[in-house]
């Protein structure tokens, strides 16, 4: 299956007051692996950016000035995520925004008759009730290193969907227990051959940190008790049960 991790940063949050797409970033996965391949554009919206938006994401009117209008970049857009399972944090947001930048220049479908769509946010709201289930709480939630988003932006936040998004339906799934056969089910249906190690083979060399690698170690563990309050590596260990 292609599937394509989406988002959009915009001049506010409503398009039928006339706000506009200003960035849009997308990465690629098949078969549950990143492929590489990506789309990042930023778009002149030919309209003031909000100040409660700029205050998320960062994006001056200035900067904007001598970026491509949306029909300019629009059928690149499309070819890229034409066919494929997009993943969205809150979709009807972006597809909203989406639909309405498509409509504006005709000539397009849909998204939903082009695209299926996975609404991670709607996924995490039910498989964590009661809870927050925004991109930053799903960081901490999955052990996800994300101290270098400091504002929102749409490339950089659809790459922290992607991780977001693999851990929580399914995590490490190459790493399943086998049922004691030689062999395991891919998620597609078919068996990978499990290799098994020879018993007597060499041990494995086990390389020692100097000290200049522990004090870089110990510096950030200091910045993950910095932003998280304390690091899993620093908590007293628990008496087993």
């Amino acid at each position: 299956m292609r599937q394509v991790v989406l988002d959009t940063e915009t001049t506010g949050i409503d398009p039928k007051q006339g706000h506009r797409i200003i960035e849009i970033g997308c990465v690629e996965m098949i078969g549950r692996k990143l492929t590489n391949r990506h789309f990042h554009v930023y778009i002149n919206p030919d309209r003031e950016v909000e100040e409660e938006a700029f205050q998320v994401h960062g994006i001056s009117n200035e900067f904007l000035a001598d970026k491509p209008r949306f029909h300019e970049v629009a059928q690149e857009f499309f070819d890229f995520i034409k066919g494929a399972e997009l993943i969205i944090h809150n979709a009807p947001f972006d597809i909203g925004f989406m639909d309405h930048e498509f409509a504006r220049i005709g000539g397009y479908p849909k998204t939903a008759e082009v695209c299926s769509v996975f609404d991670s946010l709607v996924y995490a709201r039910k498989k964590h009730p009661g809870q927050k289930n925004n991109l930053d709480v799903l960081c901490r939630r999955y052990g996800i290193d994300n101290s270098h988003r400091e504002l929102h932006g749409a490339l950089l936040d659809s790459e922290i969907l992607a991780d977001v998004y693999l851990l929580m339906t399914g995590g490490q799934t190459s790493l399943g227990l086998s049922n004691g056969s030689d062999s395991d089910s891919k998620e597609d249906g078919s068996e990978e051959v499990i290799r098994r190690l020879s018993a007597d083979r060499p041990r494995l060399k086990v390389i020692r940190p100097n000290e200049q690698e522990l004090k870089m170690h110990e510096e950030r563990l200091d910045l993950i008790d910095k932003k998280s309050g304390q690091s899993l590596w620093r908590k007293p260990e628990q008496p087993l049960n």
